[in-house]
C-alpha cells in the first residue's frame, strides 16, 4: 500500500513557477487573441482564433494545464472582461448560441491533449487528435445552438459547423506546424532541475 501511494504522490508535478508562467502566458494570449472575430453572414457563430490558440497551447502546456488554463479564460469572461468573440463578456455568452462552442472547447482540450501528449507530439496522431477534439466540439456546440434557436439538428449544424470547416481544418494543420515549435522554445529557457 506504501508504493501505491507514494507512486500517486510522485506523478503529481509540482506547481513550479515554471508551470504558472506557461498557465497564464496560454490564458494571457488566448484572452488578446479569441475576441477577434470575424461575423458570418446568417449564423451567429462567429470565425475565432480561439481554437487555434488552444490547440496550439497543447505544446506548451500539458493536457491538464490546457485545461486550467481554458477554465481561467472562461471565468474572465464570465466575470465581464471583453474576452470571448467581438470583444463581449459575461455570463449571456455562456448561455447565448454560441455557449455550447465555448464548452465544448473543454471536450477538445480534453480529446486533443490526450492524445497529443501520448504521441508525444508526433504530427499525425496529434492532428487525428484535434480533429477528433474539433469533431466533439462541433457536436456539442450543434446540439447547443439547435436548442438555443430552436432549429433542427442539421439546420443548426449548416450555420454552425459547416461553414468553418475548411478553416478549422487550416487552425489545426497551423497548431501542429507551430505547436511543437513554441513549445521547444519555450521549454529550452526554462531552468532544468
Amino acid at each position: 500500500m506504501n508504493q501505491t501511494t507514494s507512486a500517486s504522490v510522485n506523478s503529481n508535478r509540482p506547481l513550479t513557477t515554471s508551470r504558472l508562467v506557461r498557465i497564464a502566458l496560454v490564458t494571457a494570449v488566448t484572452c488578446i487573441l479569441a475576441p477577434m472575430s470575424i461575423p458570418i453572414p446568417l449564423s451567429p457563430v462567429p470565425i475565432t482564433l480561439t481554437n487555434l490558440v488552444l490547440l496550439t497551447g497543447l505544446y506548451v502546456l500539458d493536457w491538464k494545464d490546457s485545461l486550467i488554463s481554458y477554465v481561467i479564460y472562461l471565468l474572465i469572461g464570465l466575470a465581464g472582461l471583453p474576452v470571448f468573440s467581438g470583444f463581449s463578456g459575461g455570463p449571456g455568452k455562456i448561455a447565448g448560441p454560441t455557449g455550447g462552442y465555448l464548452a465544448g472547447f473543454l471536450i477538445m482540450l480534453l480529446i486533443a491533449g490526450l492524445i497529443v501528449h501520448a504521441s508525444h507530439g508526433k504530427r499525425i496522431p496529434s492532428i487525428f487528435g484535434m480533429i477528433l477534439g474539433s469533431a466533439a466540439t462541433y457536436l456539442f456546440g450543434t446540439l447547443w445552438l439547435a436548442f438555443q434557436m430552436d432549429l433542427g439538428f442539421m439546420a443548426a449544424l449548416s450555420i454552425g459547423v459547416l461553414p468553418y470547416l475548411a478553416g478549422d481544418l487550416i487552425k489545426i494543420l497551423i497548431a501542429a506546424g507551430i505547436g511543437p515549435v513554441i513549445g521547444g522554445r519555450i521549454k529550452s529557457i526554462e531552468p532544468t532541475r
